[in-house]
């Protein structure tokens, strides 16, 4: 499959290296040279200069050639065009990047219908839900769902003082209805078995019907913690305005500051309950102060800046900040976050490069989540019928190792599979997948 990623920024070219890796015929187009040069030499990707919202781009035999054509430069304009002009060139289906929240909350489905666009992505919100998911989850370090809500996917940092250290799996009594499916220690990717145990500092991510996982889940949770009540945002752009919205009809009582003063009214305008805007520079160790900064449950560090919400996180740390959470752009940086004491870190382009992969994927994918830097995969697939895995015992089916079947959904129930379980055309099954071999796993789940 053929795909043109238009815009070489940090998220086309996010985009692009997972396609790539994927074995995805990757195309991708900007007119910055500098851009496409550290891509060419660093990717497996076709680079062409020139104008991705220009007909005769369009015609290029390269791109006329495409599936699919992924527009995620900095203009919202710029990508409903691209992608307009891609279907009148053929191309059978368009993705477009989209940041003006005005877009999204008022009028998505009439721009789709307008310029013939398949998915709307606007990586802002994406991962301002995310980090509400997880805020309203205590002891979370990520929370996904599958299957309209009735799965859930629960990540925790195992602390040394947790009565789950060191006991064998078969011996924890965990509920039936709750699988222990992946473990991240030291960089590498654990499918625990019966022997197996938890081990201090343990990324673990555990996976089962949302009623019982949120019960669980409080298994983890420290003894000093509480209702999340109060939070600061470090950061008035899209994301920490979308947050900071969202808490606010949580009744949480949030503040966001920010030094640009159109950002700080923007915020003020979409606070209608216990919210405040703040005028004023995060980095102002006075003004922490006066907001009280000691007393928040949670900071959240948005700016567009790596380097500096580190820092301010680590400030809001040292004046009595009880978690802080930071959205970085590059996810290399995630493990040094963690590191220096970071609790919670957001990759919003990897959270918007798993909608594209489960819209590139198609064939039954219905999500993708790239976990931990994008080392593992969730992903959320209907059994299709006549595939491998339909109407047989799992362990008859031999799907490759390097897949877990974690979960599957029928007629609304979940289930926790095992090695006899047979999954029916029309489940909906979660998988942990190592992403080099996501797609000889989907051959398994497809028709045959």
């Amino acid at each position: 499959m053929r795909i043109v990623v238009v815009g070489a920024g940090k998220l086309g070219y996010s985009i692009s290296e997972l396609l790539s890796r994927e074995q995805y015929e990757v195309v991708l187009i900007d007119r910055d040279a500098t851009r496409l040069e550290e891509a060419k030499n660093r990717l497996d990707v076709l680079t062409i200069m020139a104008n991705g919202s220009h007909p005769q781009t369009m015609q290029d035999m390269d791109v006329k050639k495409a599936d699919v054509l992924i527009a995620v430069t900095a203009s919202d304009e710029t990508n409903m065009v691209s992608c307009m002009l891609a279907k009148k060139a053929g191309i059978r289906h368009t993705v477009a990047r989209i940041s003006d929240l005005l877009f999204i909350e008022r009028s998505k489905d009439e721009i789709k219908r307008m310029f013939n666009i398949d998915l709307l992505m606007m990586p802002e919100y994406i991962a301002a839900r995310e980090i509400n998911r997880i805020l309203m989850t205590p002891a979370a370090l990520n929370v996904e769902d599958f299957a309209d809500g009735k799965v859930r996917l629960f990540e925790t940092k195992v602390k040394a003082d947790s009565k789950y250290v060191g006991v064998p799996f078969k011996k924890l009594n965990m509920p039936p209805s709750i699988l222990a499916g992946m473990i991240f220690r030291d960089h590498r990717m654990i499918i625990p078995h019966g022997d197996d145990c938890l081990m201090p500092m343990d990324n673990a991510y555990f996976i089962g019907s949302t009623k019982d996982i949120e019960a669980f889940s409080k298994n983890f949770v420290r003894r000093e913690a509480h209702k999340l009540e109060r939070v600061l945002i470090i950061g008035a752009g899209r994301t920490g305005r979308s947050l900071a919205t969202m808490l606010d009809r949580q009744g949480v009582n949030v503040k966001i500051i920010d030094k640009d003063r159109e950002r700080s009214q923007l915020a003020a305008e979409r606070l209608k309950n216990n919210g405040i805007s703040i005028l004023g520079d995060g980095t102002n160790i006075d003004l922490l102060n006066e907001e009280s900064v000691s007393a928040a449950d949670v900071v959240v560090c948005l700016t567009q800046d790596d380097k500096l919400n580190m820092m301010m996180a680590l400030l809001a740390k040292h004046l009595g900040a009880r978690e802080t959470v930071v959205r970085v752009a590059r996810s290399e940086y995630n493990d040094l976050m963690e590191k220096v004491g970071i609790d919670i870190v957001i990759s919003a382009r990897l959270l918007a490069a798993s909608e594209v992969l489960a819209f590139v994927r198609r064939g039954g994918v219905v999500s993708v989540s790239l976990l931990e830097g994008a080392q593992a995969e969730a992903v959320e697939v209907i059994v299709q019928e006549k595939s491998l895995v339909a109407g047989r015992p799992l362990k008859e089916v031999r799907v490759p190792k390097e897949c877990l079947v974690c979960a599957y959904v029928r007629n609304g129930e979940a289930f926790i599979p095992n090695g006899n379980s047979v999954l029916m055309p029309g489940d909906r099954a979660v998988l942990f997948i190592q992403p080099k071999f996501s797609q000889k796993v989907m051959s398994y789940f497809k028709r045959g």
